[in-house]
């Protein structure tokens, strides 16, 4: 099996699992209790803490612990929404948004908030004059995502935040996809919230973090006890959490590893040789995740794609059952053309891939595609 889609999820780094271990077996404390084995979990989660915060170029205290990348978008979402209510009830987001961002800012705004969704260009970017166009009194909250999940384009956050800064408005991204694979330090970015997933930077499933800038308040989404400095009640999960903070700190020497783009691009011109009929590339050619790799093969459908080549993890890129023509809701934002579209797979590498399994795919990716090229184009 050839596994291709690290952006749905990736292993768990083995000295992540290793890190993990203690917290599942003998040191299994509260890390609220005031005794030794309480102080021990509390001890690790802070440590986790740093390492977040040190990836992230924030300080611990703006860290929270989540249980994913989704928790973390709708504690920011809803609970500024609910935070800054009596100040307006405009939210502004793209129209590429994953669900986790889209799907909280629908259920606003049958609530009574409204909400804009700026377009993107061609490639899958926003303009930030597009943002900054639609600004009003009342807006109390931007969200655009860091990097695309389909197509991997990259958004001009620094131009953007500059634009939310000038205005006065927080300003959130959703990282869950750029955490680990390109630099993602807060100020830079000039982010005020910042969403992590950790099993897409090799940490388990089950855990994420928020990043909350200093002065930047929200109402909760989980209401309890006071953990997490009273952001996010419930115990917290030491052993994911010790996890994710060994991912980050793993994550710091190997953003930007260019293996990684050495093979997504071995995997491009390989398929573009091998391929009889179009094979049109979806997104940004380099403002890209490095790792990310959308093409659509011209005439043929994605969902009889991934089934004609089992041996190949990918994703279509949108959840298309065989013989369907229904695009993605994001390459339909792109107006990319239906031809192509309809045959999208998007293919993600991730750090245990190797040559030889990008030569294999290859063959199998292009046996299928040519295949049911011929297939259609067949008189």
């Amino acid at each position: 099996m050839i596994y291709l889609d690290y952006n749905a999820s990736t292993p768990v780094d083995p000295r992540v699992r290793q890190a993990m271990l203690p917290y599942l077996g003998e040191w299994f404390g509260n890390p609220s209790a005031p005794h030794a084995m309480g102080r021990a979990a509390r001890s690790a989660v802070d440590a986790a803490r740093a390492q977040v915060a040190s990836l992230l170029g924030a300080s611990p205290e703006e860290i929270i612990f989540t249980s994913s990348g989704t928790e973390a978008n709708n504690t920011v979402i809803k609970g500024v929404a609910d935070r800054a209510a009596g100040r307006g009830r405009h939210i502004i987001t793209s129209v590429i948004e994953h669900p986790a961002v889209l799907n909280p800012c629908a259920w606003l705004e049958e609530s009574g908030y409204e909400i804009t969704r700026v377009g993107v260009d061609a490639t899958g970017r926003v303009d930030p004059g597009d943002v900054e166009r639609a600004i009003r009194p009342g807006t109390i909250l931007i969200s655009i995502m860091h990097a695309n999940n389909e197509v991997g384009t990259i958004q001009p956050l620094a131009e953007i935040s500059a634009v939310a800064r000038r205005r006065g408005v927080p300003f959130h991204t959703d990282a869950a996809q750029s955490v680990g694979k390109i630099p993602t330090r807060v100020d830079e970015l000039g982010v005020d919230f910042l969403s992590i997933a950790g099993h897409k930077c090799y940490a388990p499933q089950g855990v994420g973090a928020l990043y909350a800038r200093k002065g930047f308040g929200f109402e909760p989404l989980m209401h309890g006890a006071g953990h997490e400095s009273g952001r996010r009640a419930g115990t917290e999960a030491v052993a994911m959490i010790v996890g994710l903070g060994v991912a980050c700190e793993l994550a710091k020497s190997l953003v930007g590893d260019p293996a990684i783009r050495t093979l997504r691009d071995r995997l491009h011109e390989g398929l573009k040789a091998a391929f009889k009929g179009e094979l049109v590339l979806h997104g940004h050619a380099d403002l890209r995740l490095p790792n990310t790799l959308n093409v659509g093969f011209a005439g043929c459908r994605n969902g009889e794609l991934l089934e004609a080549m089992p041996g190949v993890c990918a994703t279509a890129a949108a959840a298309c059952h065989a013989g369907s023509n229904a695009i993605s809701p994001v390459l339909a934002a792109m107006n990319v053309a239906p031809r192509s579209a309809a045959g999208a797979i998007r293919f993600s590498v991730g750090r245990p891939t190797t040559a030889p399994e990008i030569q294999a795919a290859v063959r199998l990716v292009a046996e299928a595609a040519n295949a049911a090229y011929s297939s259609t184009s067949t008189p």
